[in-house]
């Protein structure tokens, strides 16, 4: 099925808009603590849903990338912002909003030495500190396949390290800018190698113009540096400048391929047209750890 990003989408794209209560109080505290969330940013389809439910993934580092992705909407150019009381104010608005699990990613920051490194660590323990009993996800970018880089992030000991290679190895060059599909792959090898109990994760985007056996063969790619947690979604165009929408993916696809990711040994598979890296991520933890639970269960008998 091939569509043009122009033409209607279906219907099962439609979204319920929620913008009660509890989305105006994080929409007003983000503003309050001078935070940025990826929900906005990168103006995420559940940003409605999640808020209602009092969730949100903090996007640190300023909301200026150093790249310019052709699927992501965040502002691109020279970032001029670091500020050290950051994961401070991030640890505040967890705790505020009573978290159990806190997703922090950031925007690329190839001007830093580290990459913003320290500033994920940092945030870590601060969360931690705060909130003793909640678990913390990272979704870092790839610190231009610096080791240092992510020993520091590992080191902070988050409970997930996440870091997407967004698509299949043949388009990577022409949907990302500056990350390389290898370098990816090497960056969750690594994070294993140097915490092998740390879980990873990954996400794929379709829709850009990948066929089914590159996906199969993206997951076996993930599966082999041991990453285990997976999450697929739907690409959908931010604006007219950004690469256009190959195909809108069937829900049946989407389940045919977390049945696929499944039987290749990934501990938990979000799969579906609006799902996104952070989406549903303390279900995905709790829902991983059950099947690794059972996995280990099953082996010993």
């Amino acid at each position: 099925m091939t569509t043009s990003a122009r033409e209607r989408k279906p219907d099962w794209l439609r979204i319920k808009l929620t913008t009660g209560e509890p989305y105006r109080e994080i929409k007003d505290m983000m503003r309050t603590k001078t935070l940025h969330t990826v929900c906005e940013e990168a103006r995420c389809p559940n940003i409605y849903e999640c808020w209602a439910n009092r969730t949100a993934t903090f996007m640190i580092l300023g909301d200026i990338c150093t790249r310019a992705c052709r699927f992501c909407a965040v502002k691109t150019g020279l970032p001029t912002e670091l500020d050290l009381q950051e994961p401070e104010r991030v640890a505040e608005a967890a705790e505020q909003m009573n978290l159990r699990h806190c997703v922090v990613t950031s925007v690329a920051r190839d001007d830093l030495q580290d990459g913003g490194a320290s500033i994920f660590a940092a945030t870590i323990a601060a969360v931690r500190k705060k909130l003793p009993l909640c678990s913390v996800e990272v979704l870092i970018p790839d610190f231009m396949g610096k080791k240092e880089s992510l020993q520091i992030v590992m080191d902070a000991k988050p409970d997930i390290l996440n870091h997407n290679i967004e698509t299949v190895e043949r388009l990577s060059d022409r949907v990302r800018a500056k990350a390389k599909y290898k370098r990816s792959l090497e960056l969750l090898q690594r994070a294993k190698e140097m915490y092998p109990d740390i879980p990873t994760k990954s996400s794929i985007m379709l829709g850009v113009g990948e066929r089914t056996e590159e996906i199969l063969q993206a997951m076996d790619d993930l599966r082999a540096v041991d990453c285990n947690i997976l999450t697929l979604g739907q690409y959908l165009q931010p604006s007219p400048a950004h690469l256009e929408v190959a195909r809108y993916v069937h829900p049946d696809e989407f389940a045919s391929l977390k049945e696929e990711g499944l039987k290749r040994g990934f501990s938990h598979v979000e799969s579906g047209p609006f799902v996104r890296s952070s989406y549903h991520a303390h279900e995905q933890v709790k829902s991983a750890e059950a099947r690794t639970t059972s996995v280990r269960e099953e082996s010993r008998v």
